[in-house]
């Protein structure tokens, strides 16, 4: 398997819901380089959930955003996005993919590219 990038939002406070506070150009510019250093992405269900409701409308220009949310959806929506779920199966939006069993055993011989991977707020539980 590839890199695999860990990121995760967090205040100085520690607080990790992205609800609570919007991301500047400064940030928006810093995640879309690790996307662009990634070649793909790595999300569990909920997170995918979470992106799928709101960034393609970004990318399409459905929604008004600026400029460095703009280049960020539209390089986000070209970008493989695999999603790790025992409870959902579809995933309709442009490249994503289904990963179902064990991430370690189904990612490694199968995904040699570096992957992003952005958490949100349930902490992961990948063990070695």
């Amino acid at each position: 398997m590839g890199i695999l990038t860990f990121s995760i939002n967090v205040t100085l406070d520690g607080c990790v819901d992205h609800r609570e506070g919007i991301a500047d150009d400064e940030t928006h510019a810093l995640f879309t380089r690790l996307m662009d250093e990634g070649g793909a992405m790595l999300w569990g269900r909920v997170t995918y959930e979470m992106m799928e409701s709101y960034w393609p409308a970004v990318a399409r220009g459905d929604e008004e955003a600026p400029p460095a949310m703009r280049e960020w959806a539209v390089k986000l929506e070209a970008k493989p996005k695999y999603v790790v779920s025992s409870t959902r199966k579809n995933f309709p939006w442009t490249n994503s993919h289904h990963i179902a069993g064990d991430l370690r055993t189904s990612c490694e011989p199968s995904y040699p590219c570096a992957l992003l991977c952005i958490r949100g707020l349930r902490a992961p539980r990948y063990r070695r």
